[in-house]
């Protein structure tokens, strides 16, 4: 099984879950969802979501995904990174789990 990790707020995820499918503003931006691989989470929480409250992690089983992911080179982290290319289905996300 192989996983991908996003991280949102408690509350988006639960419009998600009313909604039947998960996206947000970088999808409709930047026609994409970023996610990490469990390793980066770190770093990420540190550059993107320092002092915020209610997040949580959404682990995704890429293999039930609906929408095509790929991994991209970013040039500010200097590494690779897991990107969705459309919603994520909900029954994709495996496990939702407290940040901090």
């Amino acid at each position: 099984m192989n996983t991908i990790i996003h991280i949102t707020t408690k509350a988006e995820w639960e419009a998600a879950v009313r909604k039947g499918y998960y996206d947000n503003l970088s999808l409709r931006e930047e026609g994409f969802i970023h996610c990490s691989e469990e390793r980066q989470i770190p770093s990420v929480l540190d550059r993107y979501f320092q002092d915020q409250k209610g997040l949580v992690k959404l682990v995704v089983e890429t293999e039930k995904l609906n929408s095509p992911y790929y991994y991209d080179w970013s040039n500010s982290a200097e590494d690779t990174f897991p990107h969705v290319y459309g919603p994520i289905n909900i029954d994709a996300v495996t496990e939702i789990l407290s940040v901090g």
